[in-house]
């Protein structure tokens, strides 16, 4: 299955939270998302990591997306050697996405910094002809993405653009309260983190909303470059 986008998360959620809305509109719009997270998330302090599967697979349905694929790599632990880049090779060119989003550049939790740079080498890596990987005892084709973007996570990195969401913040957040053992919930009994709390659901959406005011519409989502953006006219920006 060729798909338009494929989203990578360092966990189930990341995906959601940085790029939820983007993701929704963009299946609304008839193209065909996948998602890869790259561990279970098993570090939580809230849940299990069966738990997260259930929820991750919940998201996607919320979302819409054609796939959802979890590699399993060690919750705070995988590392961008050539193992690892090797099975993001194998999804990448699986799916042959056009256009790839994956985590932070730099971020308060160390897998997503690690993550950004993992899935942006392994794009690369991707496209070289000498480097051979199988499916399914099935000698894979090369493929590079045209565009790899980071979405924004816990800093407040300023983006380079920004996606109108405008019409599918409703989507995304509910893609985000499919994991309720995650997030704000005042009757838990397990223990506070820093994404426990209301304030962090709230700022989910007055983030995008915030962005969304910057460049002129109600909500949107912003993303990082590793290369100059280049348009048809100054039309094309809104």
């Amino acid at each position: 299955m060729k798909l338009d986008i494929l989203v990578f998360g360092a966990h189930p959620d990341d995906a959601e939270l940085g790029a939820g809305g983007t993701i929704a509109k963009a299946v609304a719009a008839g193209k065909k998302v996948g998602i890869v997270d790259l561990t279970r998330g098993e570090l939580g302090t809230r849940g299990s990591a069966e738990i997260r599967d259930k929820e991750a697979t919940k998201a996607g349905e919320i979302l819409g997306v054609s796939v959802r694929v979890n590699l399993a790599f060690a919750d705070g632990f995988f590392i961008n050697d050539k193992a690892h880049q090797l099975e993001i090779i194998k999804q990448i060119r699986t799916y042959k996405p056009d256009i790839v989003l994956c985590n932070a550049i730099d971020d308060r939790h160390i897998d997503h910094g690690k993550g950004s740079k993992l899935v942006s080498d392994a794009c690369f890596l991707s496209g070289l002809v000498k480097i051979e990987t199988t499916i399914e005892n099935t000698i894979q084709n090369p493929w590079r993405p045209k565009n790899v973007y980071h979405y924004i996570q816990w800093k407040n990195i300023e983006p380079d653009f920004a996606v109108d969401i405008t019409g599918y913040v409703d989507v995304k957040m509910e893609s985000i309260k499919a994991y309720a053992s995650q997030f704000y919930d005042p009757n838990s009994k397990e223990p506070e983190t820093p994404i426990t709390s209301k304030n962090f659901f709230d700022s989910v959406e007055y983030r995008a909303r915030d962005l969304g005011r910057l460049i002129g519409v109600n909500y949107a989502e912003g993303f990082t470059v590793e290369r100059i953006i280049g348009v048809d006219n100054l039309d094309a920006i809104i």
